[in-house]
């Protein structure tokens, strides 16, 4: 089941572009802080539908490569972010030569891996001195609404292995440090519902389930006054992580 859910956002490409948040700029750059001096070949992992990548592809300078196993996330992402080079591969099959880049990100996507696996082969594709940065937007669940929220939704793979403590991350890269960020998008009812019908628990769920789901989401955007235009503020930690590869 887990390998079903980790291949299931392309059947919701567009939901997962336009219900799931951008990632903050500082807290990108921070990830690539440790990368040596001149670099600038950086391969996105897990690159989705791009949220990622185009934040990578502002920086002046930088190469960038998307790396995805599913065909239908990497064509809503060459739209969005017109001429950086996608293939298929994962953290564990890499599609790149050895030491070709100088960093290798993944954003909302090492919880998918299997790390022992994946720091060996993110390893072998990263030059000495080069980054691994891992980055995960999380709805803030501090806030009473968000928490009923993600009580509907099921709590996901990410949230559940980050409440259990940091990402694990091996040999060849060095021991991990992490930053994290807090702020806010404001969201109408319709982005909430594809977000979270972009989650892989509820692309995977039986019919009734997205039913009961559906309606429940529903209700608690009928107590918040969501209709139509308005907005509310959906509150987020964002949390980052770098190591240096020896």
């Amino acid at each position: 089941m887990a390998d079903e859910m980790a291949t299931s956002f392309g059947a919701q490409a567009g939901d997962y572009e336009a219900g799931r948040p951008d990632y903050p700029f500082e807290a990108v750059a921070w990830m690539l802080e440790r990368m040596p001096a001149g670099s600038r070949r950086v391969a996105d992992v897990g690159a989705g539908t791009g949220k990622l990548t185009r934040v990578l592809a502002k920086a002046p300078g930088a190469e960038v490569v998307a790396v995805d196993p599913d065909p239908e996330m990497l064509a809503t992402l060459r739209g969005a972010v017109p001429g950086v080079p996608t293939f298929r591969g994962s953290a564990e099959r890499l599609p790149l030569p050895d030491a070709s880049v100088d960093a290798v990100v993944l954003g909302q996507a090492w919880h998918w891996v299997e790390p022992i696996a994946a720091s060996a082969e993110i390893g072998r594709a990263v030059r000495s001195g080069g980054v691994l940065g891992l980055i995960w937007n999380l709805r803030d669940d501090r806030v009473e609404w968000v928490r009923k929220l993600t009580e509907i939704m099921h709590g996901s793979h990410a949230e559940l292995m980050l409440a259990e403590g940091d990402p694990v991350v091996a040999a060849p890269f060095g021991p991990l440090e992490q930053e994290r960020w807090e702020w806010s998008r404001p969201v109408t009812r319709d982005v909430l519902h594809r977000m979270a019908a972009s989650r892989s628990y509820i692309i995977t769920a039986p019919e009734d389930e997205k039913a009961r789901i559906h309606g429940e989401l529903d209700a608690l955007f009928d107590e918040l006054g969501l209709r139509g235009d308005t907005t509310i503020d959906l509150p987020y930690v964002t949390r980052a992580y770098r190591a240096v590869r020896d």
